[in-house]
């Protein structure tokens, strides 16, 4: 399917926030404002979704599939918006996958960007549409008010120009910033790792690996169809052990289209998930269809802070550790 691109975005251009998996009453108040005065530093400006109101939430901090779908197709109606930005992640906007008019969504084509969850959200209109979609920070994401510099740049990059010289962190985080935004934990980054070296360039696929593999044998599966470098990483609460990693990116590997992957690349694991980069290696290792790919992990994309924006359909080029994205 030939690949579909948004327009950039520019200053005056409308934002639309909607919540395909959990809803905004789990976000803070100063998360919010936060967030909302960054967008409109860019010259954005910012709606939500009808159905993204506080009141609005089941038992599962989620609302009824339908008005998550409307939420999603009403912003693609709307000629004024021209970016869809996903409050949270969750554990289920695949339910509102087969609810979304994708013909139109095709012929009004805009960029869609968030993380975790909102994996299937990103893979289910790429797989229907073609639309190059990003994954990349939620609209809570841009509410961290320390140790958030990075993301942003690279979501202004992405966004405004549709380019980055991709490059690694000087420090990262792992702990509970949305609980407390003052009571924070840094970590020097120690750099990507390369795990098996090699060049290699291709269409930019991938997201969260084990809601990638909950797609499988589904109409909404990720697709490999032209020479691809996938990016995955995974969440501990979804179980990201090693061994959990292992078989999900087992499964992965045995796609009858994974001969066209030319790449991998891997975000950084959470500290709860204890794995370590012997572990990662011995990953690579025990799986056949990886063996003489380039492989770098540690990246800056996942569930740790902070994290790029990849663009999903868009071009990918890697030469040994040097890696530039454009769509």
């Amino acid at each position: 399917m030939k690949n579909i691109r948004p327009d950039f975005l520019q200053k005056g251009d409308e934002i639309r926030v909607v919540a395909p998996s959990v809803g905004i009453k789990i976000i803070k108040e100063d998360c919010r404002a936060t967030a909302k005065k960054r967008f409109e530093e860019l010259g954005l400006k910012v709606s939500f979704g009808k159905n993204t109101i506080d009141d609005n939430f089941d038992e599962f901090r989620t609302s009824d599939y339908q008005k998550r779908a409307e939420d999603i197709m009403d912003a693609f109606r709307d000629k004024n918006v021209k970016a869809i930005f996903t409050i949270i992640g969750g554990f289920n906007s695949n339910q509102v996958l087969p609810f979304l008019d994708y013909e139109f969504i095709k012929a009004n084509p805009k960029i869609v960007c968030g993380f975790s969850d909102i994996t299937a959200l990103l893979n289910g209109i790429r797989a229907k549409t073609g639309l190059i979609t990003f994954y990349g920070p939620h609209y809570s994401s841009i509410g961290m008010k320390k140790g958030n510099e990075y993301t942003f740049d690279c979501m202004q990059k992405m966004l405004f120009s549709g380019k980055n010289n991709w490059v690694s962190s000087s420090e990262w985080s792992d702990d509970l910033w949305f609980l407390d935004q003052e009571k924070r934990e840094f970590i020097t980054n120690d750099g990507w790792w390369v795990l098996q070296t090699g060049n290699a360039q291709g269409i930019l696929e991938g997201g969260n690996l084990s809601t990638l593999v909950l797609l499988n044998g589904t109409d909404f599966a990720v697709k490999f169809e032209h020479p691809t470098i996938l990016a995955v990483e995974n969440c501990f609460i979804s179980g990201a052990d090693k061994v959990e990693f292992l078989r999900q990116l087992q499964a992965m590997a045995q796609k009858a289209d994974f001969a066209n992957v030319k790449a991998l690349l891997i975000g950084r694991f959470q500290k709860a998930s204890e794995i370590t980069k012997a572990d990662l290696e011995y990953i690579v290792r025990s799986i056949p269809q990886l063996k003489g790919l380039p492989i770098i992990a540690n990246m800056d994309f996942g569930h740790t802070t902070p994290i790029a924006t990849l663009p999903l359909g868009g071009k990918c080029q890697i030469t040994g550790d040097k890696i530039s994205l454009e769509w």
